[in-house]
């Protein structure tokens, strides 16, 4: 006698063969999950861009390990749902939403006035805020030496090993293009914590990099194609499994900003909880120094 399995049961066993194995390539490329167990009562610490992506994923840990965290938003209302979901999700009812809108030098400067009314002390800042592929536009117009050793963490990306600073055309006036803007600033971060790690030698404020991988959050926002339908239901279901999830994508940020063997280390660059390499234009000091300059002319922080 012949033994056949029914077709819609062949058919689920199929679809639920596929879907364990799109988890475990999902799990395996997600990177190493950081295992450090450092509890952060007594720190204050701010996180940008926090109410969604990495960002969220970022404060509900440290929150976790019962830090105090600020929570540095453009949008008031998703800040304050991110903030109720940590809140219920930890038991730490010391997580705060403050407005902070990085692309107005006015609403950074508020919010750093109302942090140090506020707070003495600040102990961790994780610059994740970030935008990837957007139309073209325009920026409106120390206590972590008092708190050491206190760390600064940037979220730059591998997209910088495609990219070359535009010294004669620097903020694209001549020429914008969303890609190489979008590298351009990978670049930029990277040779900033360079060249601020050098001027915080002997403060015990250490400054790095971290490259978080690939990872499906709303900076993808701008990029019309992948968030059209044709590739919501085509094209993101073969990805799913070699993206990364924001919690994965935050194990490296919690490494650089966490783990005791980088007490000493600053000025680098990490990816995948692993020192990684950087390209040579990320390596240039006269080029980090220039950028810094700009930079402080720009913000007008050189008058101050």
């Amino acid at each position: 006698m012949r033994w056949s399995i029914p077709k819609p049961y062949y058919y689920a066993s199929v679809i639920a063969t596929t879907v364990g194995v799109g988890c475990l390539i999902k799990d395996y490329t997600g990177g190493e999950k950081y295992k450090g167990q450092e509890d952060l009562k007594g720190k204050v610490v701010i996180v940008t861009g926090a109410n969604t992506g990495i960002g969220k994923e970022i404060a509900h840990e440290l929150a976790a390990r019962n830090a105090k965290v600020i929570l540095a938003c453009r949008d008031r209302e998703k800040c304050n749902e991110a903030r109720r979901k940590i809140v219920v999700d930890t038991m730490n009812k010391f997580v705060y939403c403050r407005e902070c809108d990085l692309a107005s030098q006015e609403s950074i400067r508020k919010f750093v006035e109302r942090f140090k009314k506020e707070n003495s002390e600040l102990h961790m800042l994780v610059n994740n805020g970030g935008v990837m592929r957007c139309p073209k536009s325009y920026t409106k117009e120390d206590v972590l030496k008092k708190s050491a050793p206190s760390r600064i963490i940037n979220v730059s990306s591998a997209a910088h090993l495609k990219s070359k600073l535009k010294v004669q055309d620097l903020n694209s006036t001549e020429h914008y293009d969303p890609y190489e803007a979008y590298a351009q600033s990978k670049l930029a971060n990277i040779l900033f914590t360079r060249e601020l790690a050098k001027r915080l030698e002997g403060t015990k404020i250490t400054v790095n990099a971290v490259h978080p991988g690939i990872v499906d959050t709303e900076i993808t926002r701008h990029m019309k194609f992948f968030n059209s339908f044709l590739s919501k239901i085509i094209i993101k279901p073969f990805l799913w499994p070699f993206i990364k999830s924001p919690k994965q994508g935050a194990q490296t940020v919690l490494y650089a900003a966490l783990d005791p063997s980088l007490d000493n280390v600053t000025g680098s660059y990490f990816s995948n909880n692993q020192l990684a390499e950087i390209s040579d234009e990320a390596k240039d000091d006269k080029l980090a120094r220039w950028l810094w300059l700009v930079s402080e002319k720009w913000t007008k922080l050189n008058a101050t």
